[in-house]
């Protein structure tokens, strides 16, 4: 039921919100928000019910999902397993073409040896390779290219 970056958008700025309300508007535990509130949400004053400012929660929020961000320096990706940017074992990347304007970079990483994603633009491909080595798909050979085509074939010669 918990969400690790609740949306901030969704919380009206003009309205006052319970721990309840707020928990049910994030899709997080009501205790999740008392949590928030000992971390440094500000509340109205310190009587029950203890109501929270819209405007206040958004800028918690944001705040803190501002803070929990791990930007990647040219030539790091980012490994989800350790939870760090990383540069990838042996400096090697694979290149897969997601449409016109944006590809994936995947590759190693050296700790965990898990894959590693990143999704970048091809005008920032540029800025974000660093010292990496991208290998790009080798597309398939056409049968008029190959010296020696397979003679396997389900077509039968009935003559």
């Amino acid at each position: 039921m918990s969400k690790r970056h609740p949306n901030h958008r969704i919380v009206k700025s003009h309205r006052s919100y319970s721990v309840e309300e707020v928990a049910r508007l994030l899709a997080i535990h009501k205790n999740t928000v008392r949590q928030w509130i000992k971390l440094g949400l500000e509340t109205v004053d310190n009587k029950r019910p203890v109501l929270i400012l819209g405007r206040e929660l958004a800028g918690f929020l944001r705040t803190r999902r501002v803070t929990s961000k791990r930007p990647c320096q040219p030539g790091q990706m980012y490994c989800v397993c350790c939870r760090a940017a990383k540069f990838p074992a042996a400096g090697m990347v694979d290149y897969a073409p997601l449409n016109e304007k944006l590809c994936n970079l995947t590759a190693i990483c050296p700790d965990c040896n898990s894959l590693m994603h990143r999704c970048v633009s091809l005008a920032n491909l540029v800025k974000v390779r660093g010292q990496l080595d991208i290998t790009l798909p080798q597309a398939l050979r056409h049968i008029n290219e190959i010296s020696q085509p397979s003679v396997n074939s389900d077509l039968k010669g009935d003559d």
